[in-house]
Formats: C-alpha cells, sequence, structure tokens
C-alpha cells in the first residue's frame, strides 16, 4: 500500500466522432440501549414488592456491551477526496470548437462531442453512467465524491477547466472517465494515459504513473475488458503531453480509455450495466490499493 504525497486526477480529451483515441448514507451507530432499573412499585397483585438487586449487586454486575456498527471512520477511504472526471458533454455545439489552454502553452478545442459505438450509443452517456456507478461505490467505502460535470443534458466545463475542481479541492485523485474509438482492426481494450508533463511536477507525475499502475492491475484482474490490444504496446499504459485534463492538474490524475467503442465486443461490455458495476468495484480496488 502507498500513501499519496500529490494527488489529484484529472481529464478530458477524445477526437470528435473518433472518441479518445491517440492523434494519430453515512452508517448510523446506534445508540447505547437503556437498561431499565428494577421496579421498586408493588406488584399488580397488590403483593410486596420483590425487592431489585442491591446497589452493590447492580455495580458489580457490568452491562453489556453493544455491538456497534462500522464508523464512517472505519471505512477504508474515509477522510479521501476523490474527483470523477466524466469525459465529454451531454450536448455539443459550435461554441466547444473555442480554444482554451491545455498546458506547456499549447491551447485546444474546449471540447469534443466523444465517439460512439456503431449502434449510437454515445461516448458521453457511457462516461456519465460509468463515473456514477464508481461514485456510488466509493461513496459506499467513505470517499467524499465529487463530478466535474452536473448531469448529461447540458453543456459541462471546457478541458482546461476540468481538474480545476480537483486542484480547488486538494483532492487525493482525479480519474477522468473516457472510451475510444479507434477504427484500426482488431483495436480493444482499455488503457490509462498519464500525463509527462502535469503543472504538479515530477513528483505528481510519478503519483500518476503509480495510481495507474493500480488501476491497471485491478481492471485487468476484475472485469472481462483486457489490456489494449493497440496503445501501449502491451502496458495498458499511455504517456502523453496533449491533455489538458491532465497538463493542468497539480494533484494526481489519470485517464481511463474504458474499452474501444468501435469493437463490437467492447461495446457489448460498455453497454452493460453489470460491467460498469464491475469496472466501478475495480476501479474504486485500484485507487484504495493506491491510498491505503
Amino acid at each position: 500500500m502507498r500513501g499519496v504525497r500529490g494527488a489529484a486526477v484529472a481529464i478530458a480529451l477524445s477526437v470528435a466522432l473518433t472518441g479518445c483515441q491517440v492523434a494519430a448514507s453515512d452508517p448510523v451507530v446506534p445508540s447505547a440501549p437503556v437498561v431499565a432499573e428494577s421496579p421498586a412499585s408493588a406488584s399488580p397483585s397488590g403483593s410486596p414488592a420483590t425487592p431489585g438487586p442491591s446497589a452493590s449487586a447492580t455495580s458489580a454486575t457490568a452491562a453489556p456491551t453493544p455491538t456497534m456498527s462500522p464508523t464512517q471512520d472505519a471505512l477504508p477511504l474515509a477522510g479521501r477526496t476523490i474527483v470523477i472526471d466524466p469525459g465529454h458533454n451531454g450536448v455539443w455545439t459550435k461554441r466547444e470548437l473555442r480554444k482554451v489552454p491545455s498546458g506547456n502553452g499549447r491551447s485546444k478545442e474546449c471540447n469534443s462531442s466523444g465517439t460512439a459505438t456503431n449502434a449510437g450509443y454515445a461516448e458521453h452517456a457511457y462516461n456519465w453512467a460509468q463515473a456514477n456507478a464508481l461514485a456510488k461505490e466509493l461513496r459506499a467505502r467513505g470517499a467524499t465524491v465529487r463530478l466535474t460535470r452536473p448531469n448529461d443534458h447540458g453543456e459541462g466545463p471546457c478541458v482546461n477547466l476540468r481538474s480545476a475542481l480537483a486542484n480547488e479541492l486538494k483532492a487525493d485523485a482525479l480519474v477522468s472517465i473516457h472510451a475510444d474509438g479507434s477504427f484500426a482492426s482488431g483495436a480493444r481494450g482499455f488503457h490509462v494515459i498519464v500525463s509527462t508533463t502535469m503543472v504538479g511536477g515530477s513528483a505528481v507525475e510519478k503519483e500518476s504513473t503509480a495510481l495507474a499502475k493500480r488501476l491497471r492491475r485491478a481492471l485487468e484482474t476484475e472485469t472481462a475488458m483486457p489490456r489494449s490490444t493497440y496503445i501501449g504496446g502491451g502496458t495498458a499504459l499511455s504517456f502523453r503531453n496533449d491533455l489538458g485534463t491532465l497538463n493542468l492538474s497539480k494533484r494526481t490524475a489519470v485517464m481511463l480509455e474504458m474499452g474501444n467503442m468501435r469493437h463490437a465486443t467492447d461495446a457489448a461490455l460498455l453497454g452493460s450495466a453489470k460491467f460498469r458495476t464491475q469496472a466501478a468495484r475495480a476501479i474504486a480496488d485500484g485507487l484504495e490499493a493506491y491510498l491505503g
């Protein structure tokens, strides 16, 4: 297990209509039960009341200790703050073409539309569903969770602002959720993107790589989605310097490309609520292993 030295996570990038491919409540603690004293009044029949135990006898017998439910502090991610970025937005207009800073003195479009499966399941919808499944899982483990956009039917923040929330909250991690849209033959599987030019510096880049490896391990062992066959040379890790969401993060941050929406098998998984639940648990396990 390792602690976080610089945490935070960031996201948001994908090429319009071809996705994100490389260019190219809290449990209630029960109160202690009330222990009633022996009655001192007469019995209902009118006969003399049976004396209760003496004070010395009462003090000699300890009251049973109630069984307590786990407290919030006992949960594995209690005290942790995690920001989830559901990539892209519910709607896309030409306003998204305006240029914004993306780090390293570069600029790029505010956002892209994202990709979709061949059957028309939009990436932004998958990202939103997966992000909320993950948020539910993390909250059940005690984490404070915030999403970068409030819904899936409006315009969210530009890529230069996706990591701002994590920076502001000094979050322990930022995870950006995406799905890819590669048309390459046989291209399938997940990969994890890490920025090599984060404003948080080399220490944050190192921590982000460590988180990426934890997430890779959890996803490949707990879900049916394999490592990417087309990015990362079999490592399922992609190191880039062109993603504003990651570049502008001061906290540990990664972007997850959860599968290739243009591959039939991957598309079926991404469209499955069962898979999204499994993936949420796997991502939460990876975060817990990293933050533990």
